[in-house]
């Protein structure tokens, strides 16, 4: 929610749906359309400002819709035009806004555009994807490697030259670099844009652009027994990153200053993030958001980590506005890379209170308003390319992708009639949307109120942020904005830490912690292990 003076992204919650799992209506086991439409009540309850939704586009589906085959279709097995026009209607309706994935840098090797491109050198399209020769030897123009294993060259027989995927083989790299290519993907966003959707989320952004002499990538010096994948074994400097995507952004921003009132979020990752995110979003002539890696691949979330995420973003003249998210379909359920089984429920409710209190945006990822664990999925059902070729060593991004769970006592826990996808996790049941519903105490219930208090406090929506000296194991920090301040304090170790911050601006009284959103209390003296607060500052009299 914006405050009366700041666009209504800035300080937004958004709930991420991953649509192929999150409610089939038509039976077939895959999430659709219709399903959102049918939850978008339920997103409404939680309170959140804006719904991103990941590709429904046209797709082979190697990728589950990252691989695009028509960025102006809607696949068969999601639903139709209609469907996605009733989603925006829909969700206006409930005061939510609409913001759906872009992805610009690959497509799906079933595009027309790739096809055309493919057929020779002197085609209309010949220069739309990145196309190189071979080495004298005939070994490929670089030691790049792919995300998902193995060299980003691909010999193509029709054309006889190399083709560069950063992905899958399936997904060749766009030649962003031409002006004909930015041109086509301009008219990409026009199009949805002209059909009402408020925003964008730009994928695997920092992958735009590459190096046009295929310079060899440095190696990363990291141990091959510690790393999942080749991939991790190079320094992206010349495979990604390339300093020209800003002058791509600029175009994108003009588009999007035909549209008022759209947002703009890229997702950022590469060699140097917190550079290439303030690159991304510099001034008013280029993205409104960026958001990387940080904490959706960190194995242990600690003061430390949260503090530098933070200081990335000081509050500088004409720096962008930060987005922050915790889990997504990309990486393993947070709430299971940082806490035990023991401990899942409270510390799903730390987690809560902290992202939403950092400044910046927060992306909730659908399950994480229930508390959902990683999913277990045996190798034997596994779904993901990447997994299957990296298991056992693999991103988990099928744990993340289970069906969400409507009704424990339906099949498929009420995500589907009669089939599913990819299996859901049988413990995921209990944690159903019909079991918290009516839970007082629930998770839930708990985000529920949290985000309904966080509307009250226009501190943590739009404020500055200021950090606290703190010991090790604690971050805090104060927010403001037009005299309403805000002190959030969290212990993120192991241990009860004995601390109270000095020389506050004002008397502070503790309004809510994980186990009571409506707190009435003074500052205690000392913070147990994974506890934290939200306190008003009221100034002295």
């Amino acid at each position: 929610m914006a405050t009366h003076d700041a666009p209504w992204w800035r300080g937004a919650v958004i709930y991420q749906i991953y649509p192929r799992s999150f409610r089939d209506t038509s039976g077939d086991g895959i999430g659709d359309l219709k399903g959102i439409v049918e939850g978008l009540d339920h997103i409404a309850s939680l309170g959140v400002d804006a719904v991103w939704i990941s590709p429904f586009f046209t797709s082979p589906m190697k990728d589950f819709g990252y691989d695009v085959a028509d960025y102006r279709g809607i696949d068969p097995s999601f639903g139709t035009f209609a469907d996605f026009d009733r989603i925006i209607e829909k969700a206006h309706g409930l005061g939510l806004k609409i913001i759906i994935d872009q992805v610009y840098s690959h497509t799906s090797d079933e595009h027309a555009w790739f096809q055309e491109s493919r057929q020779d050198r002197t085609n209309p399209k010949a220069d739309w994807y990145v196309w190189a020769d071979p080495k004298p030897d005939g070994s490929p123009p670089s030691n790049w490697q792919s995300v998902f294993g193995g060299s980003s060259w691909q010999w193509d027989g029709p054309r006889k030259q190399y083709y560069l995927h950063n992905f899958l083989v399936s997904q060749p790299d766009l030649n962003v670099h031409n002006a004909e290519v930015q041109d086509a993907l301009l008219d990409v966003a026009r199009f949805w844009l002209d059909r009402g959707v408020d925003g964008f989320r730009l994928d695997a952004l920092n992958f735009a652009m590459h190096d046009p002499q295929f310079r060899d990538n440095p190696p990363s010096g990291r141990d091959m027994l510690k790393v999942t994948r080749p991939f991790d074994m190079q320094i992206h400097v010349h495979s990604q990153s390339h300093p020209d995507i800003p002058k791509f952004l600029e175009r994108i921003r003009a588009v999007f200053d035909d549209y008022p009132d759209k947002f703009t979020v890229a997702e950022v990752g590469g060699p140097a993030p917190l550079a290439e995110m303030k690159a991304f979003t510099e001034g008013s002539g280029r993205l409104n958001s960026a958001y990387n890696f940080d904490f959706l691949y960190a194995d242990k979330l600690d003061a430390k980590l949260v503090r530098q995420c933070l200081e990335q973003w000081p509050a500088q003249q004409g720096e962008g506005w930060p987005s922050w998210a915790f889990s997504n379909h990309d990486a393993p359920r947070a709430v299971s890379r940082w806490t035990g089984p023991d401990t899942r429920e409270a510390i799903s409710r730390l987690l809560a209170m902290l992202l939403t209190s950092l400044r910046g945006n927060a992306f909730i990822y659908q399950g994480e308003e229930l508390g959902l664990p990683q999913g277990e999925v045996a190798f034997e059902d596994l779904q993901d390319p990447e997994a299957i070729t990296n298991w056992p060593h693999t991103l988990g991004r099928d744990g993340a992708r289970t069906p969400f769970p409507w009704m424990s006592k339906l099949p498929f826990a009420g995500f589907s009639d009669s089939a599913a996808w990819l299996k859901p996790d049988p413990a995921h049941a209990k944690l159903a949307v019909d079991v918290q519903q009516t839970d007082p105490k629930s998770q839930l219930n708990f985000t529920r109120a949290l985000l309904a208090l966080r509307k009250t406090l226009p501190a943590l929506i739009t404020g500055s942020l200021e950090l606290l000296d703190t010991p090790d194991d604690i971050v805090a920090f104060i927010r403001e904005t037009n005299g309403a301040r805000m002190l959030c304090a969290y212990n993120l170790g192991t241990d009860t830490v004995d601390w109270q911050p000095d020389m506050l601006p004002g008397t502070a009284r503790i309004i809510a912690t994980p186990e009571n959103l409506a707190e009435d209390a003074p500052l205690p003296t000392a913070l147990p292990p994974k506890s934290g607060y939200w306190a008003v500052l009221e100034a002295h009299s």
